[in-house]
């Protein structure tokens, strides 16, 4: 029986409705290949993706980010401050043993991520709330960052001037990585941001602290990121292909389509 693959591309940076419309055409391909796929990049400008669920004039209400475009993602959660983070999107068919369960996915991504940090003396776990009742435990923070679910990566204070930076998250850890699903027809289609360090562009409640604040320097994000799927890799006993060239080129006709809704104001502001 041939190994089964995980095929990864990193793109350049691109504006929001570009890189949600990419991600949707990952979840596309992940069906029709019948893999685990990810797609790995970056952002223009600071920017602010809106969960599915989450109400347009809270974002409105918002003023730490008044000015600054909106995008909302076809997964739910809470708002992202993108630009200082570093951000994925993994697609998989229903079929594969991680599109079966949403937890089994989350889990899987955020541990692997939670064992480089570790290897780096930085000291990150999965967080669970006190009673698993429900596979997350979201709060109403408009802000990702201030929720917590279960399986989301937290950075656990240590030192008096860390506690400081936790001022409100007693118990609860630094969170530095979370993720959102949407389960497509017939995929699962996860989007996930690991803060690598605050975002200069934002202050007051939506900007929260990175690794660089919390850990002090790490190694380069390239290193992170390989290191990360190699261990995804060994979970999932699959081999990793690095794609030459990013996702988006070859399929730029088809991004652009699905891009066409994303600048829809009816579309961000549809709840």
């Amino acid at each position: 029986m041939a190994t089964p693959v995980i095929h990864v591309w990193c793109d350049e940076p691109a504006d929001g409705p570009t890189n949600m419309a990419a991600d949707e055409v990952l979840a596309g391909e992940s069906l029709r290949s019948g893999a685990l796929l990810v797609r790995i990049y970056g952002w223009e400008t600071t920017t602010i993706s809106l969960g599915a669920f989450q109400k347009h004039e809270d974002a409105l209400a918002a003023v730490e980010i008044q000015g600054l475009p909106l995008v909302r993602r076809p997964s739910g959660g809470g708002a992202i401050v993108h630009g200082s983070d570093l951000t994925y999107a993994a697609a998989v068919p229903k079929t594969h043993p991680w599109g079966s369960s949403p937890q089994s996915l989350y889990d899987a991504l955020h541990e692997a991520i939670a064992r480089v940090l570790a290897g780096f003396g930085v000291d990150a776990a999965l967080w669970r709330p006190p009673q698993l009742a429900s596979a997350h435990a979201d709060d109403e923070s408009f802000f990702c960052f201030d929720r917590r679910s279960s399986g989301d990566v937290v950075y656990r204070p240590a030192t008096p001037a860390e506690l400081a930076l936790s001022a409100g998250q007693a118990g609860r850890g630094h969170k530095v990585m979370g993720s959102a699903q949407r389960r497509l027809e017939g995929a699962v289609l996860q989007h996930g941001s690991l803060l690598v360090r605050r975002n200069a562009d934002v202050g007051g409640r939506a900007a929260h602290p990175g690794l660089a604040e919390l850990a002090g320097p790490l190694p380069g994000v390239g290193q992170l990121v390989d290191r990360w799927l190699d261990l995804v890799a060994l979970e999932a006993r699959a081999d990793v292909v690095r794609e030459a060239g990013g996702f988006r080129g070859p399929r730029s006709q088809e991004v652009a389509g699905h891009a066409a809704r994303f600048r829809e104001q009816r579309w961000t502001a549809r709840r």
